[in-house]
């Protein structure tokens, strides 16, 4: 196991715009990538967008709600369109722990604890900040609930409206659960691959994620009978992937593959983005590259 490291500040922003690059530099089934752009999405957007938000989500000492609101306004204005709300909503929380943690060693173990203590302490003001970054991407999801639209003034703490739609959606889960499914299905995944081989490390995650549970995203466009198949599929491909002739993925150099590729296209032709799952995968990949690697960033310019 890895010595706990102390992450300065510009080692964390460095490891986001990294997450953030791989993202796109790796192809994904459904998502849009350097190689294979889709739902009416190019790359350098979402590059635009991570830039966009870099600043919001890293400025020390701002609340979770706030990180959050200037993240999405800035990508707004970058990308003209929601390309990152779900990693903005996964990482505010993060790199606010980052904050708590002060300049303590830094491991897995004691930025989960970070935080669960950050989560606690959200309140309403947070949630009024978050809904209007929420209604300002316009996702849908949560927005159409019940109970805490986000076109309505919240009267509960952000981690409560989370709560409320954790059942649908996994990345209000994680802020009911202590984002216990990043630290327990995304980090074992990543540690599964050699940390020379990053995009091989992303599909991994990826992967893990889609085939886990129904994609967030796909549920709210598609419906819930689609995102299972979707995630049959992927436990499917997964497996197959990880059985390819050549190297197992524990040495793997490299993510490509033809058969996946073709996926790629056929849940595009078909508007079908697992976008929830790749959220989830870059807030992994942040947090694995903090911890457990300096970044060595290959950010496109924006």
């Amino acid at each position: 196991m890895p010595e706990p490291l102390t992450i300065p500040l510009e080692h964390a922003r460095a490891a986001f715009l990294e997450a953030c690059a791989l993202d796109v530099a790796t192809p994904k089934p459904g998502n849009v990538s350097t190689q294979s752009p889709g739902h009416g999405m190019h790359a350098a957007q979402f590059l635009a967008s991570a830039h966009a938000s870099l600043d919001p989500l890293f400025t020390p000492g701002a609340r979770v709600g706030q990180r959050i609101l200037d993240a999405i306004t800035g990508t707004r204005a970058a990308a003209g369109c929601n390309t990152n709300l779900g990693i903005v909503l996964l990482v505010a929380p993060l790199a606010a722990a980052l904050d708590d943690t002060g300049e303590l060693a830094l491991s897995a173990q004691s930025w989960r604890q970070a935080v669960s203590r950050v989560l606690d302490r959200l309140d309403i003001e947070d949630a009024r900040l978050a809904y209007r970054a929420i209604a300002l991407a316009n996702p849908g999801g949560l927005g159409d609930a019940p109970e805490q639209s986000v076109h309505a003034p919240p009267t509960i703490g952000l981690r409560d409206a989370m709560r409320i739609a954790s059942e649908r959606d996994s990345i209000a889960r994680q802020y009911a659960n202590g984002f216990a499914d990043l630290f327990d299905t995304g980090l074992p995944a990543y540690r599964e691959v050699p940390p020379d081989a990053p995009d091989v490390a992303m599909l991994n995650v990826f992967l893990a994620f889609l085939g886990r549970w129904p994609d967030s995203h796909i549920v709210r466009k598609h419906g819930l009978a689609l995102a299972q198949s979707v995630t049959l599929a992927a436990r499917e491909q997964h497996a197959r992937w990880r059985q390819m002739p050549g190297p197992p993925v524990q040495s793997r150099r490299t993510a490509a593959d033809p058969q996946l590729d073709a996926w790629d296209l056929q849940l595009k032709a078909r508007a079908i983005n697992p976008g929830t799952s790749a959220d989830l995968a870059v807030a992994t990949l942040f947090v694995a590259r903090c911890v457990e690697a300096r970044p060595t960033p290959r950010i496109p310019a924006d």
